[in-house]
C-alpha cells in the first residue's frame, strides 16, 4: 500500500482524529506513513504495554465521567469498544495479561500487556478508522499514564 492521494487523505483524517503522536498516545506521522506504505495484504501484530493511572485523566471536564473513573475503569470503557471492533475487522487477540516483570533487558514497569494480530494492513486501518473506535480512544488516553506499542510483521 503506497501513500497515494487516497491514502494521503485517509492519513490526514487519522492524524486529525488521533493527533501527531508527539505526546506518545498515538502514532507519529512517520509511523502512519510506514503503515500506509506496507503491503496492504501483509499480516501484522501490535504488542502493547500499558501503565494505567490511578485516576483517569480526561483532557476537558466535558469528557470526564462523573464520578471520576480509575485508570482501569477508563481502560475498560475503551476495551468494551475496541475488542469487538478489532474482531469485526478480522483482528484477534493473541495475549492479554498483567505484566509480571522483566525477563531480559532494562527494568520497566507496566500494568498490562496486550498482543493483537491483524490479518493484513487493511484490517488495522479499518479498525483505527472506525468511528466507534475513534470515539472510545479518549478512554485509552485518559486511562494510560504511559504506553508503548511495537509493530511487527511476519518473517516469510
Amino acid at each position: 500500500m503506497s501513500v497515494n492521494l487516497e491514502n494521503h487523505v485517509a492519513l490526514e483524517k487519522l492524524m486529525a482524529c488521533y493527533g501527531d503522536g508527539s505526546d506518545g498516545t498515538a502514532p507519529t506521522p512517520e509511523v502512519w506513513a510506514h503503515i500506509f506504505e506496507r503491503d496492504d495484504t501483509a499480516p501484522l501484530t501490535l504488542i502493547n504495554f500499558f501503565k494505567l493511572r490511578d485516576i483517569a485523566a480526561y483532557p476537558a471536564p466535558k469528557d470526564a465521567p462523573a464520578p471520576a473513573l480509575s485508570g482501569q475503569e477508563a481502560f475498560n470503557r475503551y476495551a468494551a469498544v475496541s475488542m469487538p471492533t478489532m474482531q469485526s475487522v478480522g483482528g484477534r487477540f493473541l495475549h492479554m495479561g498483567p505484566f509480571e516483570g522483566m525477563f531480559c533487558g532494562s527494568k520497566e514497569a507496566w500494568d498490562l500487556i496486550v498482543v493483537g494480530a491483524y490479518p493484513n494492513t487493511k484490517a488495522l486501518i479499518s479498525l483505527v478508522s472506525n468511528e466507534d473506535y475513534i470515539s472510545a480512544y479518549k478512554h485509552r488516553r485518559a486511562a494510560c499514564e504511559k504506553q508503548k506499542v511495537y509493530l511487527s510483521g511476519l518473517i516469510s
